[in-house]
C-alpha cells in the first residue's frame, strides 16, 4: 500500500511491513444505516480499514484466499466469506431469497461494487465456472461461494416421497444460474438447513 486503503475482516491481519493503522468500521464499512441494515437483515460483517505504507497479509482459518477483479460490476458474496476489498469499492446487503435460506445464510448476502479487488476465502481453492446463455449452471447451495455478471438465479428442489422414506440422492436442493458471468464454489460443503435431505 502506498497511503491508500482496504478493507478487510476484523483481525484477519497475520503480518504487515511498514507503517499501517487499523479502524474499526461501523456497519460492516457502510456507516449508521449500513449497521442497521446489516443487523436487520443478518448479515452481520465486522469491517476494519487498514491504511498506510508497505504490505498488510490477511489470511482467516487458513481457509484459500481467491482475488476477484471487479471492473465496475458487482460481486454477490456470503459475508462470512469476503476477506478484504480495495476500500473504494461499495459494499451492502441484497435481498438473495430461497437460494440464501437453503444455505442456512439467511434471506440476504454481501454486495461489493465498483473497480478493484476483493480477495474472497474458501475451504479449498475455489473453482470459477462460466455460466452462459447456452449453458446455465446448477450447484449445490453448500458449495456457492460468490457470483458476479448478469445472471438470474433460481432455486431448485428435487424432494420427492422417497426422500422422506430416507431414499433421497443427498441433493435436494440446487442453485441454477442463467444468464452470462462467474459463479465461484468451493470444492467442500458446508452444513445447509437441508442437511443430508
Amino acid at each position: 500500500m502506498t497511503g491508500d486503503a482496504v478493507k478487510a475482516k476484523n483481525g484477519s491481519m497475520i503480518a504487515y511491513d511498514g507503517q499501517m493503522a487499523f479502524k474499526k468500521m461501523t456497519g460492516g464499512g457502510e456507516g449508521i444505516r449500513g449497521m442497521v441494515t446489516r443487523r436487520v437483515t443478518g448479515e452481520q460483517m465486522t469491517v476494519m480499514e487498514v491504511k498506510g505504507h508497505g504490505t498488510c497479509w490477511f489470511a482467516d482459518r487458513a481457509t484459500e484466499i481467491n482475488l476477484v477483479r471487479l471492473q465496475g460490476d458487482k460481486l454477490y458474496v456470503e459475508a462470512g466469506n469476503l476477506l478484504c476489498a480495495d476500500a473504494g469499492l461499495r459494499t451492502g446487503t441484497s435481498f438473495t431469497g430461497l437460494r440464501g435460506a437453503s444455505q442456512g445464510n439467511g434471506l440476504f448476502t454481501t454486495t461489493v461494487e465498483g473497480t478493484g479487488q476483493a480477495a474472497i476465502v474458501s475451504d479449498g481453492p475455489a473453482v470459477v465456472l462460466r455460466v452462459s446463455r447456452q449453458y446455465p449452471l446448477t450447484v449445490d447451495p453448500g458449495a456457492y461461494i460468490a457470483h458476479q455478471g448478469e445472471v438470474r438465479q433460481s432455486f431448485q428442489s428435487g424432494v420427492t416421497f422417497r426422500t422422506f422414506m430416507g431414499e433421497g440422492g443427498g441433493e435436494a436442493f440446487q442453485i441454477r444460474f442463467e444468464g452470462e458471468g462467474l459463479v465461484y464454489v468451493q470444492p467442500s460443503e458446508r452444513t445447509t438447513i437441508a442437511g443430508d435431505v
